[in-house]
C-alpha cells in the first residue's frame, strides 16, 4: 500500500516536470530588445513579505485535504490489528519564525521554525483470531506534532509570466505524539498505534501539506499577475506584461523584465531597442519599477486614438481662464471674443490634433502636442456660434510626483506657437491684442488646467485599479534620458492577504 502511494506521488511529479518543461517559454538572446518594463523587489521587501509567511502556511495546513490512512499488523495472540485514522484535520496551529534567503541563481529560501500543529480526526481499530472476537471500536484522537519546514521556491516563466515552483518543499517532524480521547485505551493499543502509524502519518502530511503549499505559491504568482495586468489596462487600452526574459533571483534582489506593448484594438505598438542595464537600478529601496520612453508615448498615442484628449471647459472653470486678471487688455479681449455673453452660455473646448511626442529628460517629462481650441457661444433663442478658433503646437515640460495618494504633475515651463487663429471679432487679425492676452492665457492657467484635470484622471484610475489600499512610502519618481523610475518603500495590507485567502480556498 506504501509502494503503490509512493509510486503516484513519483508518477504525479514526473507529469509536473513535463508540464513545466512544455509550457515553459522561449527567448532571444541577452539582451532584449523587447524589455519595456523592469521590476526589481530587494531583500528588505522580500524580508517583509516573510513576515506575511504565517498566513499562507496556516491556510496551507488548513486546506490540505488529508486522506484516510488504513492498514492492517499481525499481532502475536490478538492475530489481525486492522486501523484507520479518518477526517484527518488541523485543528490548531502556530508558527514561531520564519526566515527568507535569496540564493543567486537558484531559489528563495523560506526556513519556517517551530510550526506547532493539532490534527484530529476519528480512529478505528479492530482484531480478531486467538482469544478474541471480532471486535471494531472508534475512538476520537488528537495528534500534537512539533514540525520545521524548509521550502525552496523556484521562479520561472510559464505561459509568458512569472510562475512559482514550490514543489522542492520538506518537513521535518521534532515531536510527533498521538493521544487517544480520554487515554482510557489499553496502553498496548496507544503504544502499537504511536510506534506503527507514525511513520506513515508523516509521509502523508509531508505530501499533503507541501502540495498545498506548492498550489498556494503558483495561484499567490497568479495573483499578482493578475494584479499588475489589471493596472495596465483600461478599457480598450492596455499594456503587454508578458516576460521578456527568464525572472531572476540575485543575492539581494528579484528582477523580473516585461515586454510592455500597448495593446489597442489595431494599433500596432513597435518596439525600439531596450535602454536598461541592472546597473541603473540600485538596493537602497523595497521595490523599483524601470519604465521605457517608449511605453508612455505609445500610452499616449492610444489615448489619442481613443479620444480621450478632449477637455470640456465651461461655467466657473471657463471664468476663471479668461479672468486671471482683472486689466484694460483682459477686459477688452473678453468682451471682443465673448460679445456680451455670459460664461454659462458659453463653452470652450480643448482636444489633441496628432499623436503627442513624449521625451524622457533629467529635467522632467516633455510633452509636445498639436492642440486645438474652439470657443462657442449660445446668444438666447439662437444656434451657438464659433467665436474663437485656434490651432497651437505646445511644449511643456512636467515633473511628477506622488503624495498622499495622489498623482501629482507640475508644469515646469512651456512653449506656444500658434498655427492656426480664428476669431469673428478680428475677422483680419490685425489686433495683436486679442492673441498676446491668450498667449499669456494658455501659459499661466490654461496649461496647468489641462494638467490638474489630466492629474485628476489618472490618480482616479490608479485609485479604481486598488492602489490607494497600498500604505507607499516616501516614492520618487526619476526621469533620465529615455526612461523613468519609480521607487518606493511600502507596508503590505494584511488584509488583502487575508481576503484574497478566503475567496480563493
Amino acid at each position: 500500500m506504501l509502494w503503490a502511494g509512493r509510486m503516484r506521488l513519483r508518477t504525479f511529479e514526473i507529469l509536473l516536470v513535463l508540464v513545466h518543461t512544455s509550457a515553459a517559454c522561449e527567448f532571444g538572446p541577452f539582451p532584449y530588445s523587447v524589455t519595456g518594463i523592469v521590476c526589481r523587489m530587494t531583500k528588505p521587501a522580500a524580508l517583509l513579505l516573510n513576515q506575511e509567511t504565517a498566513q499562507v502556511i496556516q491556510a496551507a495546513f488548513r486546506n490540505a485535504k488529508f486522506p484516510n490512512i488504513t492498514g492492517e499488523r499481525s499481532m502475536r495472540l490478538l492475530g489481525k490489528v486492522a486501523y484507520g485514522l479518518t477526517n484527518i484535520q488541523v485543528n490548531d496551529l502556530s508558527i514561531e519564525q520564519s526566515q527568507v534567503e535569496l540564493k543567486e541563481n537558484d531559489a528563495i529560501h523560506i526556513a519556517i521554525k517551530n510550526v506547532t500543529a493539532f490534527f484530529k480526526g476519528t480512529l478505528t481499530y479492530g482484531y480478531a483470531g486467538g482469544w478474541f472476537l471480532h471486535l471494531f471500536h472508534s475512538v476520537d484522537f488528537e495528534i500534537e506534532a512539533s514540525i520545521d519546514l524548509q521550502i525552496n521556491i523556484k521562479l520561472m516563466c510559464q505561459k509568458d509570466q512569472v510562475a512559482a515552483d514550490a514543489s522542492d518543499c520538506y518537513l521535518t517532524f521534532h515531536k510527533l505524539m498521538l493521544h487517544l480521547q480520554g487515554d482510557k485505551e489499553p496502553g498496548w493499543l496507544k503504544q502499537l498505534f504511536v510506534d506503527f502509524i507514525s511513520f506513515t502519518l508523516k509521509l502523508v502530511l509531508k505530501s499533503e501539506v507541501c502540495n498545498e503549499i506548492n498550489f498556494l505559491a503558483q495561484v499567490l504568482a497568479d495573483f499578482v499577475h493578475d494584479l499588475a495586468e489589471n493596472f495596465v489596462r483600461d478599457e480598450d487600452i492596455s499594456v503587454d506584461i508578458s516576460l521578456a526574459s527568464g525572472p531572476l533571483i540575485k543575492a539581494n534582489y528579484l528582477e523580473s523584465h516585461h515586454k510592455g506593448l500597448v495593446l489597442y484594438k489595431n494599433y500596432s505598438d513597435v518596439f525600439s531597442d531596450s535602454v536598461f542595464f541592472p546597473s541603473l537600478l540600485t538596493e537602497s529601496r523595497m521595490l523599483y519599477f524601470w519604465l521605457s520612453e517608449h511605453i508612455l508615448s505609445s500610452l499616449a498615442s492610444a489615448a489619442f486614438l481613443d479620444k480621450r484628449l478632449v477637455l470640456t471647459i465651461r461655467g466657473e472653470k471657463l471664468q476663471a481662464l479668461f479672468e486671471m486678471e482683472d486689466t484694460e487688455a483682459q477686459r477688452k479681449a473678453v468682451q471682443m471674443i465673448f460679445q456680451g455673453t455670459s460664461y454659462n452660455n458659453s463653452v470652450a473646448k480643448v482636444w489633441s490634433l496628432a499623436h503627442p511626442q513624449i521625451s524622457l529628460q533629467p529635467e522632467g517629462t516633455v510633452v509636445k502636442s498639436l492642440v486645438a481650441v474652439e470657443v462657442s457661444i449660445f446668444p438666447t433663442g439662437e444656434e451657438p456660434l464659433m467665436v474663437l478658433y485656434m490651432e497651437k503646437e505646445i511644449t511643456v515640460t512636467i515633473q511628477a510626483a506622488y503624495a498622499e495618494k495622489k498623482l501629482i504633475l507640475h508644469p515646469l515651463d512651456s512653449r506656444i506657437e500658434f498655427k492656426v487663429f480664428k476669431c469673428t471679432a478680428d475677422p483680419s487679425g490685425n489686433d495683436t491684442s486679442i492673441r498676446n492676452f491668450l498667449q499669456t492665457m494658455i501659459s499661466v492657467v490654461g496649461i496647468p488646467e489641462v494638467i490638474s484635470r489630466i492629474e485628476q484622471a489618472l490618480t482616479s484610475l490608479m485609485n479604481s485599479k486598488g492602489l490607494h489600499l497600498f500604505e507607499i512610502k516616501n516614492p520618487e519618481i526619476i526621469t533620465r534620458k529615455g526612461y523613468v523610475i519609480v521607487q518606493l518603500d511600502f507596508s503590505f495590507p494584511n488584509h488583502l492577504l487575508l481576503d484574497f485567502l478566503e475567496k480563493r480556498l
